[in-house]
C-alpha cells in the first residue's frame, strides 16, 4: 500500500504530439534536404569552374586525347580482361566451350619452344603410367649431363673388378 501512495503522485503527459508539428517538421527537413542538394551541386560546379580556369595549357606537339568513354563494337576486344560483360549468358557459354576446347583437344602452346598440350584424358594416363614426378631426397646428388656422364663412366669401370680369366699379359720388347 505505502508503494501506491507514493506512485499515485507521478504524472503522465495527457495529451501527443499534434500531427501539425509532425507534419511542419518532416516539411522542413525536405525542404532542408533540397537547399543542401542545391548548395553541393553549386559548391561543385565552382570547384569545377576553378579547375578548368586553372589548367596548364596543353602542349601543341601532343595529339588531342580521344574519347575514350565511347567505345565502337569492333575496340572492344582491344582493351584487356576482364572486360565488361555485355550479355552473361553468352559470354560463359563462349568461355566454357574455349575451356573444354583448351582441355579435350591437342594444340600448340610455344610452337617455337615445341610445347604442345594434349587433352586431359590422356594427360591422365600418361600420369598413372609413368608417375608424378619426385624431388630428390636430402643429400643425394641432382641428374645433371656431368653427373649422369660421371654416373656412367663409373659403371664402365673394370679396373677395380677382380678377373675371371687371368691372362699373362705380352712383354713388349723394347727396341
Amino acid at each position: 500500500m505505502n508503494e501506491a501512495r507514493k506512485h499515485s503522485d507521478a504524472e503522465f503527459e495527457q495529451q501527443d504530439l499534434r500531427p501539425r508539428v509532425v507534419y511542419a517538421f518532416l516539411i522542413g527537413l525536405a525542404l532542408m534536404c533540397i537547399v543542401v542538394y542545391f548548395v553541393v551541386w553549386g559548391v561543385y560546379d565552382l570547384i569545377d569552374a576553378y579547375q578548368m580556369r586553372h589548367q596548364p595549357p596543353q602542349n601543341p606537339l601532343v595529339a588531342p586525347e580521344t574519347d575514350t568513354r565511347r567505345v565502337l563494337p569492333q575496340d572492344i576486344d582491344k582493351f584487356p580482361r576482364p572486360r565488361l560483360e555485355r550479355n552473361e549468358r553468352l559470354e560463359i557459354n563462349d568461355f566454357r566451350f574455349e575451356e573444354e576446347q583448351t582441355l579435350y583437344s591437342y594444340g600448340w602452346v610455344d610452337p617455337q619452344g615445341g610445347v604442345v598440350r594434349i587433352p586431359i584424358d590422356r594427360a591422365i594416363e600418361l600420369t598413372a603410367q609413368r608417375g608424378l614426378p619426385t624431388t630428390p631426397k636430402v643429400g643425394t646428388v641432382p641428374p645433371s649431363e656431368v653427373n649422369v656422364v660421371k654416373q656412367a663412366a663409373r659403371s664402365a669401370d673394370v679396373s677395380n673388378l677382380p678377373k675371371a680369366n687371368p691372362q699373362p699379359a705380352e712383354k713388349v720388347k723394347k727396341q
